[in-house]
């Protein structure tokens, strides 16, 4: 069966992205360390961190299910699924920090400017965004030198097993030269992921060091850290 036969009805994926500005955060990422260096966004979403930082010269691919679909139906989508969300969010408010935001209002418009950006250079440079399904991805060996992975593996740890986070890992670990970055470690009770240990000594068995890092983004309570991973040479 293709990637292709196995894409979700549209209504059942939830096209929300965060901005160029967030990830930079999320991530910890400077100007120095994407110089030179292609980066693979995966799952990207509705995120603008491609269309924004390759309009500042930086080579970057996104890869989604998503993607399957065009650029007008997504956006269409994703509009609807930033107004359910803020809805769920209004409801939420104490499981999160909002000095970033300031209030829903604030991070609506936030998910609307990803959307607009992201949606604009899908038209613009549809060949940067490549439909996948992971635990499966299009890319040779080694393609990227930089893995970016946000708001996916761990978060959703009560519908994605243990199976599947060590497929996907080693997936990213296959197409990835340098190093992978993922964020957040908490799910969406703000728990930390249960089997973190077993999933650590399987990347040090595959030539990888794991570090958890403390980053500037502060939103999720108990989610402010990465994991970052980087090839042993």
């Amino acid at each position: 069966m293709s990637q292709a036969e196995v894409k979700l009805d549209l209504s059942r994926i939830v096209f929300i992205g965060r901005t160029f500005e967030e990830y930079v955060k999320m991530f910890d990422l400077s100007a120095e360390q994407m110089a030179g260096k292609r980066i693979l966004d995966c799952p990207s979403g509705a995120c603008s961190f491609t269309a924004v930082a390759s309009r500042h010269g930086v080579d970057v691919t996104a890869a989604d299910i998503a993607y399957y679909y065009a650029a007008e139906e997504l956006e269409r989508k994703g509009l609807q699924d930033i107004e359910h969300a803020m809805e769920h969010m209004e409801k939420a408010q104490a499981n999160y920090i909002w000095d970033e935001y300031q209030s829903v209002a604030g991070l609506k418009r936030t998910r609307i400017q990803a959307l607009r950006d992201c949606a604009a250079d899908m038209k613009q440079a549809p060949e940067r965004y490549v439909p996948a399904v992971l635990p499966e991805l299009p890319f040779p060996d080694e393609a990227f030198d930089i893995t970016l992975s946000a708001h996916f593996l761990f978060m959703y740890a009560d519908r994605l097993d243990y199976d599947f986070h060590v497929r996907t890992i080693r997936e990213l670990m296959r197409v990835t030269r340098e190093e992978i970055r993922i964020f957040p470690l908490a799910d969406l009770s703000n728990r930390k992921y249960e089997h973190a240990g077993p999933l650590l000594e399987y990347m040090d068995s595959q030539g990888w060091d794991a570090e958890e890092v403390r980053v500037p983004y502060r939103f999720q309570k108990n989610a402010d850290t990465m994991l970052k991973l980087s090839r042993r040479a």
